[in-house]
């Protein structure tokens, strides 16, 4: 990868071997480990940390909100700083600043500073999810990417498996506060190994210009777009003066952030990449699948935990059949993607996969068959595995390597984007379902609906009486239920929108070859001209005067 730029027109010798791609890969994938184990490592164990914290269901969408929401908002920037200076230092600051920011979170003393320090995690989430994904196309050409997908599948899979058992284990015997501290010693191993074996060629100076304008008016848009969301029908009517304050407000910011962004010099989210359909068709559904996956995994852990009873540990164990169908259908799929070449009928088929399994989970309730829901999320899962890193694949494979970094974040952008809306549309829909489903059980019974705390606030089972448990574990189960159904139909666009992309043939080389040929192509004029001059200083000065 030290390899210098050729100074003649012959084909550079730029491809890495098997043992330098994984040399390179394991610092990557030790960062993505890191940082998917510290956001998935508390999953399990929220309901549990804002029950002790005294916080609402408002406050358990937020943490995660936040989380998305920040996560939503730096992925462009990080993205686009890709494209600027080194992308080595740069996943290094953004695994500094998500693993830090999560011990810090550990010493949370209420919900606010909980969702605060989440929400600073988010920064450096979005360094990761964007940069991640960048390096990887940097050092694997995308024909050959499906050959490592199982190893990423596999890292990936047990830190999502991984974590919520983990942090299930922890809350049961040591306390939730641990949670948020495992991830420190991985995340320094992550850094050492990325600074010895990543290894990327010079990049050539350039003036760095950030968008400053373009980034705050997006998050200014975003961050007021989700508060309506959350707040509407509980702080104020929905057809009042704030709801036409705060969502004008967003369209507003929104709009002059597109038109900022079309006269910046450097962008946020290049607005010329939009005339590339499969990163339009990508982006359409990448929205739809963080609408779908984000808003409904999300509230797992309280239908496993306050519809069914379990503990936190028993929740992460029974996440695993999603995790595995992932899993399992990432590694099947690219390596037959890496060897066909083909990868529209996988899309086609996780999309459908995916709509599906929402739709079988709408159908549960309280007392529905473990193995049954198992089975769903096994189809959940396989969907997602065939379906969300393709649509990163195709959409890197139609750009140009200098505008990678911009299109691979604004397709990650605009996913979590749709998670962020889709946690705080579905969680709205919970605290407000769930709320009136208790008062009126509770009601039929004559008891006082107070007795399972504040309004809104998170009800600890344990503390409650027979009668009044089963009617908040009936409340909690339907509606989650509820959510998958109404999750699936957004699913469905994903369907769509994969149905009308172009499959264009997967390119042969990576990033960092592509990188180097252009800039032997661009040498090679210039070295031509420099020989003649050179030929014409040594000849006589009449054969000079001749060619003159």
């Amino acid at each position: 990868m030290s390899t210098p730029v050729p100074t003649s027109t012959a084909e550079p010798r730029t491809g890495m071997t098997h043992r330098e791609v994984l040399e390179a890969l394991s610092g990557i994938l030790l960062g993505m480990f890191v940082s998917i184990l510290a956001t998935s490592v508390v999953s399990s164990s929220l309901p549990r940390i804002i029950a002790d914290l005294g916080g609402t269901q408002s406050a358990f969408t937020w943490v995660v909100t936040a989380t998305l929401l920040t996560t939503t908002i730096s992925t462009p920037i990080w993205g686009k700083l890709s494209d600027l200076v080194d992308r080595k230092l740069l996943i290094q600051l953004a695994l500094a600043i998500s693993v830090v920011s999560s011990a810090l979170a550990g010493l949370a003393h209420d919900s606010g500073m909980l969702i605060g320090m989440r929400a600073l995690q988010g920064i450096g989430a979005g360094g990761l999810t964007a940069l991640g994904t960048v390096l990887i196309a940097d050092i694997i050409s995308p024909r050959e990417r499906g050959k490592y997908m199982g190893l990423m599948g596999a890292v990936m899979g047990v830190a999502m498996v991984g974590g919520p058992l983990l942090g299930g284990v922890i809350t049961d015997s040591v306390g939730w506060r641990w949670n948020f501290f495992v991830g420190l010693p991985i995340a320094v191993a992550a850094i050492i190994v990325l600074q010895r074996t990543l290894r990327l060629p010079a990049r050539k100076s350039r003036k760095v210009k950030i968008d400053y304008a373009g980034a705050t008016l997006l998050s200014v848009g975003i961050a007021t777009l989700l508060l309506w969301i959350t707040f509407a029908g509980t702080s104020f009517p929905w057809a009042s003066w704030q709801t036409a304050a705060m969502v004008g407000g967003s369209a507003l910011a929104l709009a002059v952030a597109v038109w900022v962004e079309s006269r910046a010099s450097e962008p946020m989210i290049p607005l010329h990449l939009f005339k590339n359909r499969t990163l339009v068709l990508s982006v359409v559904a990448s929205i739809a699948v963080g609408i779908a996956l984000f808003g409904t995994s999300v509230f797992l852990s309280q239908y496993m935990q306050l519809a069914r009873g379990k503990t936190p540990t028993e929740s992460g164990l029974l996440t695993i059949p999603q995790i595995v169908g992932m899993l399992v259908a990432s590694t099947v799929s690219g390596r037959i993607i890496s060897r066909t070449g083909k990868y529209r009928r996988f899309m086609i088929v996780g999309a459908v996969l995916l709509t599906a399994g929402l739709g079988l989970m709408g159908t549960i309730h309280f007392d529905t068959s473990f193995l049954l829901i198992s089975l769903y999320m096994v189809i959940i899962g396989s969907g997602v595995g065939m379906l969300m890193q393709n649509l990163v694949l195709a959409v890197q494979n139609t750009l140009d390597v200098r505008e990678v970094g911009s299109g691979t974040s604004t397709v990650a952008f605009f996913r979590t984007l749709g998670g962020a809306l889709g946690v705080s549309a579905l969680g709205v829909v919970l605290s407000h379902q769930v709320t009136d489903l208790v008062a009126r059980g509770l009601g039929s019974l004559g008891i006082d609906p107070s007795v399972v705390g504040a309004s809104g606030a998170i009800p600890d089972l344990a503390t409650l009486p027979p009668e009044v448990r089963v009617v908040v574990e009936q409340a909690f189960g339907n509606t989650v239920a509820d959510l998958f159904l109404l999750a699936a139909p957004v699913a469905l666009i994903s369907l769509i929108a994969v149905l009308f992309l172009k499959e264009v043939p997967l390119g042969t080389r990576s990033g960092i070859e592509q990188l180097l040929e252009r800039e032997a192509e661009m040498l090679a004029p210039a070295t031509a001209d420099d020989s003649n001059a050179a030929d014409a200083a040594d000849a006589p000065v009449s054969e000079r005067g001749a060619r003159g």
